[in-house]
């Protein structure tokens, strides 16, 4: 599970994507995220900085920076030794080692 604040947690298997919340497709999915109920607001009423999709297309907003989440998922797969090495968040490094 990966920790996107405030208590509020996402199964790391079911992760698509982690973006930034700015741009005006992701407001866009947000949006249409909203319209059909697969929108979860995990901010508390803090400032949206980053959105989390998943494979059944549930949109999770997050009050911290997509950096930061990867950071936490990439933490998350080292930790728990359940590394994929085809995985977007990894650092090439740990990419290599992965493969050796």
């Amino acid at each position: 599970m990966l920790s996107i604040g405030y208590s509020y947690r996402v199964p790391v298997a079911k992760i698509a994507a982690i973006v930034a919340s700015d741009s005006a497709p992701i407001k866009r999915l947000i949006q249409r995220a909203r319209e059909t109920d697969k929108l979860h607001d995990c901010t508390k009423g803090k400032k949206t900085r980053s959105a989390v999709i998943t494979s059944d297309d549930e949109v999770y907003l997050s009050a911290f920076t997509a950096d930061s989440l990867a950071n936490r998922l990439e933490s998350a797969y080292l930790m728990s030794k359940v590394i994929n090495a085809g995985a977007n968040w990894l650092n090439p490094s740990y990419r290599k080692r992965i493969k050796k």
